[in-house]
């Protein structure tokens, strides 16, 4: 059986490659039917967000990939409580449907998978 494999996701869709690159790296993944999950982090949290408007710090818009995420077979999409907390974000208003995870259920987490990337 395939190794499992969750990707954590810590930057902002606008900060630079690191979340276009997390999406890229899970949806060749879940191309070739791989065990995966993905986390949202710290600034990750951003990419949540309904109606961004990345064009205005010339990037790329991401949320055509969020949402093809479950048509690549990852379902298993979770996102830090407290990061949302701490930014501001209400987690009714996200644009993806993730699993909220308490700071103290984030170790569970990555240790159920054999191989953890974070960017």
């Amino acid at each position: 059986m395939a190794k499992s494999m969750l990707l954590i996701s810590r930057q902002a869709p606008w900060s630079g490659p690191g979340a276009r690159e997390a999406l890229d790296i899970v949806l060749a993944g879940g191309a070739f039917d791989l065990p995966l999950g993905m986390l949202f982090l710290d600034d990750g949290v951003f990419q949540l967000l309904p109606d961004q408007q990345p064009t205005q710090v010339q990037q790329k818009n991401l949320t055509a990939n969020l949402q093809a995420l479950p048509m690549f077979g990852i379902e298993d999409l979770y996102a830090c409580s407290s990061s949302l907390a701490e930014r501001g974000i209400d987690a009714k208003g996200l644009g993806l449907e993730v699993q909220l995870l308490a700071d103290k259920d984030l170790k569970a987490l990555v240790d159920r998978y054999d191989q953890v990337i974070t960017l």
